[in-house]
This record gives C-alpha cells, sequence and structure tokens, in this order.
C-alpha cells in the first residue's frame, strides 16, 4: 500500500501556492495591466500538417487581438497540407521553421521550431500553443497571461487540464498524457522532486518571460518541455514556476509507437541533464545520433523498425546575438 505524505511535503506546498484556474483572471483586468507596465505578448504556435484544425486556433487567439496579444506566429515545419495558407488567412504570421537561423540546418521538430521562434517575435512574453487543438478557446492565452501579467516573481506558467483520450473508436474522458504519467512523472519524481506539484509537465501549452526563454537552452523535439522545467528550476527556483488549469484539452492522440519514440526523446533529456548535474555518466545520446529499435507485426511476421530519435540542444538564444 502506498503511504500518504504530509501536506507538508515541498511538492505540495508549491502545487497549493502555485496553482490557479484560467477563470481566476478577467480578460479587462489583464489588458489594463498589460497596458501600465507596458508588456507586450506573442503568441506562437508549431504545426506541421495541421489544416484540420489551424484555422480555429488562430481565430481563437485573434479574439484577444489588440487587447492581450499583440502578434500571432505560426512556425510551420514544412506543411503541404495548406496549413501555412490557413494560418495566414486567418491572421497569422506564417513562418517556415527551416528557414529562421538556417545556419542551424533544418528544424529538427517542435522544440527546435519553438527556439527559431524567439528570432522572429518580439514579446515580453510569448505563449505557445499546440496547433492541433479540437477545443481552443481563447481562455487558454487568457490563463496562461493572468500569472504572469499579476506576478512579477512567476516567470514560467504552464497548463493542465483534463485530457481526453480516443482508444480505436472509442473516445475515454481521461487516459491522455501517457507519455506523461508512464515516463516524465516517475522520472521528476525520483529526480528533480521540486517539479512533483506540475498535474501536465510535459503540456504543450505554457508561457514565459522572454529573458528567461533566452538565457536557457532549447532541446529539439519533444524534450523541450521537460527541459525548459529543469532548466528554469535550477536557474530561478521552483517558485518561478506556475501552473494554470485550463479545463479540458482535445486534441489529436498519437499512436503507441510514437508515443514510445517520444518517451525515449524524453529519457535523452534525462540523462543529459543528469550528466550535467554530475549524478551520472554521460549518455550515449551525447556522442552521436540514436537509433530506436521497435518492433511491428506485418503479414504474420515481426519486422525490426528501426528509428531515428536523436534530441540536440541549442544553444541559449541570448548567446547568439
Amino acid at each position: 500500500m502506498a503511504s500518504s505524505l504530509s501536506s507538508s511535503t515541498p511538492a505540495l506546498e508549491w502545487f497549493a501556492r502555485r496553482s490557479a484556474r484560467a477563470e481566476d483572471y478577467e480578460v479587462a483586468a489583464l489588458a489594463e495591466r498589460k497596458r501600465t507596465s507596458g508588456t507586450s505578448v506573442s503568441v506562437v504556435l508549431p504545426a506541421r500538417e495541421e489544416a484540420a484544425t489551424i484555422g480555429e486556433v488562430v481565430d481563437a487567439v485573434c479574439e484577444l487581438a489588440d487587447v492581450l496579444v499583440d502578434e500571432i506566429v505560426v512556425m510551420d515545419g514544412g506543411s503541404t497540407d495548406g496549413t501555412p495558407d490557413i494560418a495566414a488567412a486567418r491572421g497569422a504570421r506564417v513562418h517556415q521553421a527551416d528557414m529562421v537561423l538556417p545556419q542551424y540546418g533544418s528544424s529538427q521538430g517542435k522544440g527546435d521550431s519553438l527556439w527559431r521562434s524567439l528570432a522572429v517575435t518580439g514579446g515580453d512574453i510569448v505563449v505557445f500553443l499546440d496547433a492541433d487543438l479540437h477545443n481552443p478557446d481563447s481562455r487558454f492565452v487568457v490563463g496562461l497571461l493572468g500569472p504572469l501579467l499579476t506576478q512579477p516573481s512567476i516567470h514560467l506558467v504552464k497548463a493542465f487540464y483534463e485530457r481526453p483520450v480516443k482508444l480505436g473508436r472509442v473516445q475515454h474522458d481521461t487516459g491522455g498524457g501517457r507519455v506523461t504519467e508512464l515516463t516524465a512523472r516517475p522520472l521528476i519524481n525520483m529526480y528533480w522532486p521540486e517539479l512533483a506539484g506540475l498535474v501536465q509537465p510535459l503540456s504543450g501549452e505554457y508561457a514565459a518571460r522572454r529573458p528567461l526563454l533566452e538565457r536557457i537552452p532549447f532541446f529539439t523535439g519533444y524534450g523541450v518541455e521537460l527541459g525548459m522545467l529543469i532548466d528554469t528550476l535550477e536557474a530561478l527556483g521552483a517558485d518561478a514556476i506556475a501552473q494554470v488549469d485550463l479545463s479540458c484539452r482535445v486534441h489529436r492522440n498519437q499512436s503507441l509507437p510514437a508515443l514510445s519514440r517520444m518517451a525515449f526523446g524524453i529519457l535523452q533529456v534525462v540523462a543529459q541533464r543528469l550528466h550535467a548535474e554530475g549524478r551520472a555518466d554521460q549518455p550515449h545520446s551525447a556522442k552521436g545520433p540514436l537509433e530506436y529499435l521497435q518492433f511491428e507485426r506485418r503479414n504474420g511476421r515481426v519486422r525490426a523498425e528501426p528509428q531515428a530519435v536523436s534530441i540536440l540542444q541549442r544553444p541559449p538564444m541570448s548567446s547568439l546575438f
């Protein structure tokens, strides 16, 4: 039987102190805070082949244009389904990720796109939203901006929410966030317990102050969120982080093999950070590209399916200029 923890556990104290709800913040009050502080806000949407959802996501953000949001930028990862055109027609400025900081080669996934977005946005606060949302709502942006515009000591705000999951043809009210529960949460509790109060540490919806984003490195791919949390903890402490309940997030669920590759990328981030902190030997991933071996049954036979899953670390943006 698992033992219960006392309410004095640091992670639970952090949870009580640094958790809020989107409903706690009103647009008009935040707009006044933004105006009097002279703060500008950029919203960044990393996207690849998101024609089915990108339009409504941009529309939701545009509801706050000239009130809380100063620019909306889509970082496109080479979509061929019309994603860039749809986003531009709805009011976003679109950049091809490969064309931003091209000296670093082609963009290596989501984290790389977010890192490159810092070079083409100017907001004092940057809000990151995934582009595959099926229930986009301007309240997502309002909730993420709330702590940053009202509490100067907070530098990074993560979203949390209920995550429905569709398995086969059946939609379940809960059960999403499988990589979080099976990979990220156990590792965080073991190695960075100060972050254990985060409900959704890998959430794709978050906001941060530009000075923080420009002083920390970014991992490419899906390692970006965990790397950012660990580096923020190291640079500013747990109380510089907050989280906001956005109620429910509905998005396209990935296959189990894709989630397995994501977990492997996250494990590479953990290994690299533990090595940097002197708590583990240098991971093999630091020595060159990694091949991740998976298997698939086809026509009654099991076949090996090797995949390249290498996580790179991009330098702090402040070091480039």
